[in-house]
């Protein structure tokens, strides 16, 4: 399999068609969080026509369980409300900011956490929050109500192409399939109960990827971060390895020698596929950047 990656690109990107012709590139990730000012059928059937003239694919990433702040929150507060309504044993620690930042949740009001402190700036809508805690449930169905339009959409246009975030269990691709049945999906494994689903219940019918900045922020004990990408190539030898690809040249004109590191780690495992994620991915010249880099580093582990 020659290398490959994927890029997340913002459904109105100037500059898509040169990222969509660049060689390395198989196809594009609809983050579903982005606003769009057409309708949903509109903008799939619009990105569709884009990749397909080059021959890529078009994959609408769904945000299932995974957990978002919903509205602004400026501090000083004591409330941060999620996306979805969650159950969890309190006290426990809130993690922003790719595990930067945390702070302690009191007590949870359906989808209100009512904090104790921090983080001590603004938190907006989108951001994610991680509670690695092991008694978290979120409630409510794995797909949400937005995820449930973009595959009515993606019907109507004609694509079939999702990625699924959190998934942690048999039952959750199925949903999926309950909407579209010729659903192809790519499950992100991102927490500890989707490394417990794939090792007890992932029965190897669909294509795997190694979510790393969120699995990261989940795992009780960071340092076995490594261990377990690794493990999930060896579920499936053609999972991709996705966030914190380069990251650092979205501020700076030259990869930080960690992000070097990190990209040389997943090659060296044997990763063939990479998928670069949403602020790197925001100009031209960063993304073209990258996707030129990772093209020079694969080289080294070509046979």
């Amino acid at each position: 399999m020659e290398r490959k990656a994927i890029v997340t690109l913002g459904p109105y990107a100037p500059f898509m068609e040169d990222v969509v012709k660049h060689p390395i590139v198989s196809g594009i990730r609809l983050n579903t969080v982005m606003p769009l000012k057409e309708t949903k059928e509109d903008a799939l059937k619009r990105l569709e026509s884009i990749v397909k003239e080059e021959g890529k694919e078009l994959w609408i990433d769904l945000k299932c369980r995974q957990l978002r702040v919903k509205e602004f929150c400026t501090p000083p507060y004591t409330e941060i409300t999620l996306s979805h309504e969650i159950e969890v044993y309190t006290p426990t620690k809130a993690y922003f900011s790719d595990r930067s930042e945390s702070a302690t949740i009191l007590e949870v009001n359906g989808n209100k956490l009512i904090m104790q402190d921090g983080p001590r700036r603004v938190v907006g809508p989108g951001e994610s929050v991680t509670i690695p805690h092991p008694t978290l449930q979120i409630k409510g169905d794995y797909l949400t109500d937005s995820d449930k339009t973009y595959i009515e959409a993606a019907n109507k246009v004609g694509i079939h192409k999702y990625m699924l975030s959190f998934i942690e269990k048999k039952q959750d691709s199925k949903g999926v399939r309950k909407y579209d049945a010729k659903a192809e999906s790519i499950e992100k494994i991102e927490s500890e109960k989707g490394l417990r689903y794939l090792s007890k219940e992932w029965e190897g019918n669909t294509r795997l990827m190694a979510a790393c900045g969120d699995l990261y922020m989940e795992l009780k004990w960071p340092h076995e971060i490594a261990e377990k990408i690794e493990f999930i190539l060896s579920k499936d030898k053609n999972a991709i390895a996705a966030s914190r690809i380069l990251d650092s040249l979205a501020s700076r004109p030259e990869p930080s020698c960690e992000d070097i590191g990190h990209l040389d780690n997943l090659l060296r495992m044997g990763y063939k596929t990479v998928m670069f994620g949403d602020e790197i991915c925001l100009e031209k010249e960063k993304i073209l950047s990258a996707l030129n880099i990772y093209t020079l580093m694969a080289r080294r582990y070509e046979k």
